[in-house]
């Protein structure tokens, strides 16, 4: 007990007296040895080194996991040295929902089958996710973690030990001044500047050896930025993967449901008996489909009838405006341009968010909120 005490007396006054020697340097009232200036350099680019490296992995950190208590969680786990526990992505629940939502509305209707279309898609999506987070957290995330924590932590000691060697130089040197000073007064013998010059050279020894321990390790800056270049490349190619995956599962998906386009909207076309009434760009381009028992007239091909969409009543065709540019999600949308007018109407069993917009020879889907409709 008695050894800690003192033990704990001498660090304190250690630290007080490193703490005035500080305070001296500061006010210009003490000499301080210098670092040469390619040391410096050293130093301050392993500074900027971390500082960077330090914000680039929280960032990412954020990135791969956006919610701050599961990123709090898996730091736990980690520092328990426990297997972080397999983590359902958005993407897959969203999946997950679609899919029993389907379900109950029932898997043949057209809302229940386009939802296990869509639902599938996100699952997919969701698996591609938790691979990349995966992949990244691995490939990107740890050697960041590894340097902050394991080089960083090491080269950071050996800075400190560093600074105290520098501080027991200075008091070396400030002791050996004023012996010198004091024995050419007469005040003191020479054996004390004896003393004093000993422990200055102890001290200049023990201060190069910590310099040089402490260069190797700052050069060795040099090694991390080419390992992180690596690591960086790996997170840029799981990046292109991951977005790669994305864009194919989605067009998938497009393709898909445009071919289920008829279906979901089966009112939007019928069988016109009347074939005069149609318009003669409508009539050229609509294939003919034969019709059984229909009267043959003197023409071989009169037993066939044109199909054509449906013209509306023109009591339910309103015109409107365009209020905002609208690009077409599929074939069976038409973009709009602001300010245009264009010609709407509804057909049976249509969604009520959009109606069917008319432009010249043009026709297909539009949002009713990009729509101002006219009397």
């Amino acid at each position: 007990m008695d050894f800690n005490v003192k033990k704990l007396a001498s660090d304190a006054g250690v630290f007080f007296t490193r703490a005035v020697q500080f305070t001296e340097e500061k006010l210009g009232q003490a000499e301080k040895t210098e670092l040469d200036a390619h040391f410096e350099n050293l130093l301050a680019r392993a500074d900027c080194t971390k500082n960077w490296t330090e914000k680039i992995f929280r960032q990412t950190e954020v990135l791969l996991q956006p919610n701050p208590s599961a990123r709090i969680e898996e730091f736990l786990y980690e520092k328990l040295d426990r297997k972080i526990p397999s983590r359902t992505t958005n993407g897959e629940l969203l999946g997950q929902y679609m899919l029993d939502a389907a379900k109950d509305f029932g898997p043949g209707s057209p809302y229940g089958s386009t939802l296990i279309k869509v639902g599938e898609c996100q699952r997919r999506l969701g698996g591609a996710e938790r691979e990349f987070m995966q992949t990244s957290a691995i490939n990107f995330l740890t050697p960041l973690r590894n340097f902050l924590e394991g080089d960083w932590r090491t080269i950071s000691k050996e800075r400190r030990l560093l600074e105290n060697r520098r501080l027991d130089l200075d008091a070396c040197k400030a002791r050996l001044k004023k012996a010198k000073a004091a024995e050419a007064k007469a005040a003191l013998w020479s054996e004390e500047v004896d003393k004093a010059e000993h422990e200055l050279r102890v001290a200049q020894t023990e201060f190069d050896r910590q310099a040089e321990v402490t260069r190797l390790l700052l050069e060795g800056i040099s090694s991390t930025h080419v390992n992180h270049l690596r690591c960086l490349h790996e997170f840029v190619e799981a990046q292109a993967i991951y977005y790669n995956q994305c864009n194919q599962y989605m067009m998938d998906l497009q393709k898909e449901l445009g071919s289920s386009d008829g279906d979901v909207y089966p009112n939007a076309f019928t069988v016109n008996p009347t074939p005069s009434s149609a318009s003669p760009s409508t009539a050229a381009t609509l294939p003919v489909v034969p019709i059984a028992g229909a009267v043959s007239t003197s023409a071989p091909e009169a037993d066939t009838l044109k199909i054509e969409e449906v013209q509306p009543p023109a009591t339910g065709t309103r015109k409107a405006k365009v209020l905002y540019d609208y690009d077409a999600a599929d074939t069976s949308e038409m973009s709009l341009l602001a300010d245009e007018l264009i010609t709407v109407y509804t057909v049976p069993g249509m969604d009520p968010d959009w109606l069917i917009g008319e432009r010249g020879n043009q026709k297909g889907k539009v949002p009713v909120t990009y729509l101002e409709l006219l009397s």
